[in-house]
């Protein structure tokens, strides 16, 4: 491991014990809940979409877990705004795994990818895709 990968550690951390976007938002355009209970992650998404019902325009996060669902959570509250909501849609654990900055275990990815997941199952609830409640990572 070289200092790049130091520097992405240090990153999860800073996100994990200082959340950006954390709370939840007064007048969502949609929310959705997920967990992980292999570990016990927990997390809620809340989506705001500007007035053209497609580009994200805010989005927050709660909820509860290890490090690198709750960075993953907070570093993905970042990287949504502005993008649309079929970016959203199409992204994928790889997407997750480079914004994180570092090699995630198997036993981990779950973790990693919980927060996209929720926000994403959300997008499809909304546009009407899909019908759940919650979103499991298993």
């Amino acid at each position: 491991m070289g200092l790049g990968s130091d520097m992405y550690r240090q990153q999860i951390l800073d996100h994990y014990k200082n959340p950006r976007n954390y709370g939840e938002l007064d007048d969502p355009t949609f929310s959705h809940v997920g967990e992980n209970p292999t570990c016990g992650d927990t997390i809620r998404m809340d989506v705001r979409l500007e007035d053209d019902g497609e580009t994200i325009e805010y989005v927050a996060f709660s909820g509860d877990g290890c490090a690198i669902s709750q960075a993953s959570a907070s570093l993905l509250t970042q990287e949504l705004p502005g993008k649309s909501v079929e970016d959203l849609v199409a992204m994928d654990r790889d997407d997750i795994v480079d914004m994180l900055g570092v090699d995630i275990s198997p036993m981990r990815i779950k973790c990693a990818v919980l927060a996209e997941k929720v926000a994403q199952d959300g997008a499809k609830i909304h546009r009407g895709d899909i019908e759940i409640e919650k979103t499991e990572t298993e």
